[in-house]
């Protein structure tokens, strides 16, 4: 009696860890935040409804962060507001790391300049001062009052 229900149980929870994303790019990534610190190669992997990041150091696999529903790490997973708590900053809006990943506007849009290849937002108040661009060869943030900074530029 027991096999069916392991069976089922098996097939559910395996077919959510494969995924086929629409979209694969190889970045040079550098994160520098109170809890990771990176900067290597990157693949950025994407759909209409999450995003990955696999960070690699010297040709190996060392970190996975996935954003769906939830932010799923090697840790585990967790909601979008926990992960800001736990690893950027509290004061983030919960779309804050899959927007910048996918270099969309942050904050709904909240100051928004377009550029000729992309656009800027400075966004200051008492709990952050962002500077985000997105041009055509990289993705820039800096919080300077979280001390956060996420670069991604083109591997060409």
């Amino acid at each position: 009696m027991q096999y069916p229900f392991f069976l089922a149980f098996f097939l559910l929870f395996s077919a959510c860890s494969f995924k086929n994303y629409e979209h694969t790019q190889s970045k040079i990534v550098i994160i520098k935040s109170p809890k990771l610190k990176f900067a290597d190669l990157a693949y950025i992997r994407g759909d209409s409804n999450s995003v990955e990041l696999e960070l690699f150091v010297a040709g190996k696999s060392v970190k996975k962060i996935e954003i769906a529903y939830l932010v799923c790490t090697d840790e585990g997973c967790m909601s979008k507001s926990s992960f800001n708590e736990s690893y950027l900053s509290k004061y983030y809006p919960d779309n804050l790391l899959k927007n910048i990943l996918l270099a969309k506007p942050i904050y709904n849009g909240q100051e928004l300049q377009r550029t000729l290849d992309g656009f800027t937002q400075s966004i200051q108040n008492k709990n952050v001062s962002i500077l985000y661009t997105k041009s055509a060869k990289m993705v820039y943030f800096k919080d300077r009052k979280n001390h956060i900074l996420f670069k991604i530029k083109e591997t060409k």
